[in-house]
């Protein structure tokens, strides 16, 4: 797990990103955040969707990294919990499976998801890809958040 105190972030300054990493495998989701964690980025594990919804309401990721198979409430259903409204946090939703078929590509279409990364992932391209998802998403913001201010 990650320490509590958040680091700066590779390449933003102020408070890091927040990642939020839910897998039923342990050792998969515990891995993640060390790497994370490792980088700059304010990572946390869950392993279990109904506790991925607990934690979400008060760590509030920008972030989320969701297996698709688990026990009980699976990546998909927790994908669409997480973000009932397409312009509510969770800000990106990225799908952390070893399914690539074509049932499971439309499976994460329909959920919503930003992102499918097969596993295993390169920790290297997890990164890399974890940090433009987030810059893009704050590109997108800028210009609503600006408008508002000339309001």
């Amino acid at each position: 797990m990650c320490a509590e105190s958040p680091g700066e972030s590779t390449t933003e300054p102020g408070p890091p990103l927040r990642v939020l990493c839910v897998d039923d495998n342990s050792d998969a989701a515990d891995t993640t955040v060390e790497l994370l964690c490792a980088v700059g980025f304010e990572a946390r594990a869950c392993y279990s969707g109904p506790a991925a919804l607990a934690l979400a309401e008060t760590f509030h990721p920008g972030v989320c990294l969701l297996d698709l198979n688990m026990p009980g409430m699976d990546g998909d259903e927790l994908a669409l919990r997480l973000r009932p409204d397409p312009g509510a946090g969770p800000v990106v939703l990225v799908a952390l499976t070893a399914m690539n078929d074509d049932n499971s590509r439309r499976r994460i279409a329909a959920a919503g998801f930003d992102l499918h990364l097969v596993k295993p992932v390169d920790p290297h391209q997890l990164v890399t890809v974890v940090d433009k998802l987030w810059h893009a998403w704050e590109a997108r913001q800028k210009p609503a958040a600006d408008a508002k201010a000339v309001q």
